[in-house]
């Protein structure tokens, strides 16, 4: 079984781990390194959704 959450370049996952852990901070929820399957889906969908934004601003203000 593949999975598609794969990293394509290593050197990227430290880089992910702290973009992912600044967009928590920045919707007020607490990550913990490592296993976090404690979240609700809430918090979860907070944190990625937070991701997604940053990432589309980062991808307008590039377009400028």
């Amino acid at each position: 079984m593949n999975s598609n959450n794969n990293i394509m370049v290593p050197q990227a996952k430290e880089a992910m781990e702290r973009f992912k852990m600044e967009a928590a901070s920045e919707v007020g929820v607490n990550l913990k390194q490592g296993y976090n399957g404690d979240l609700t889906s809430r918090e979860a969908g907070s944190v990625g959704g937070q991701m997604v934004k940053k990432m589309i601003e980062a991808y307008e203000n590039g377009m400028k």
